[in-house]
């Protein structure tokens, strides 16, 4: 792994992807959740998948509110704070017609260990967000919920 100086942005689709997050993440902060139904079908059953929270993390940490972010979903930190700091290299690039690039060569072994590190932690985020699934299903229309008839 090693971090490299360049004349030209190797990512721009990413860069522009960061910028268009971050707008999303400001404009949660300012105006609000979106009023549709970003949830799968499982979600109505009560089943939480590791991205569940995600929305409302994002948005509690575009509000500088970083305990509320936790308690939905810590990839939500995660995420605004990569994107941010994605935005910041865009921003320096543009500036100084230099980018910083990050560049990874992965062995095979270092392949697999960041996959089980991946599957791990994503498997943990996944035990995490079902135990909250009262606090995640919190206004959420569910099919549990409504009677049959």
């Amino acid at each position: 792994m090693k971090l490299a100086v360049e004349p030209a942005d190797r990512i721009r689709w990413l860069t522009i992807a960061s910028a268009g997050l971050v707008a999303i993440a400001g404009a949660m902060a300012i105006f609000g959740l979106p009023p549709v139904d970003l949830h799968g079908p499982d979600h109505w059953f009560g089943i939480m998948d590791p991205l569940c929270g995600g929305t409302r993390a994002a948005r509690y940490t575009a509000m500088g509110q970083w305990g509320q972010a936790w308690r939905y979903n810590p990839l939500g930190i995660v995420v605004v704070l990569m994107v941010s700091a994605l935005l910041l290299r865009g921003a320096v690039g543009l500036a100084t017609r230099r980018w910083l690039t990050l560049h990874i060569s992965w062995t095979p072994r270092t392949r697999m260990f960041a996959i089980t590190a991946a599957v791990v932690l994503v498997a943990l985020l996944e035990v995490r967000q079902q135990g909250r699934a009262d606090l995640l299903m919190r206004g959420t229309f569910t099919l549990v919920d409504k009677p049959a008839f």
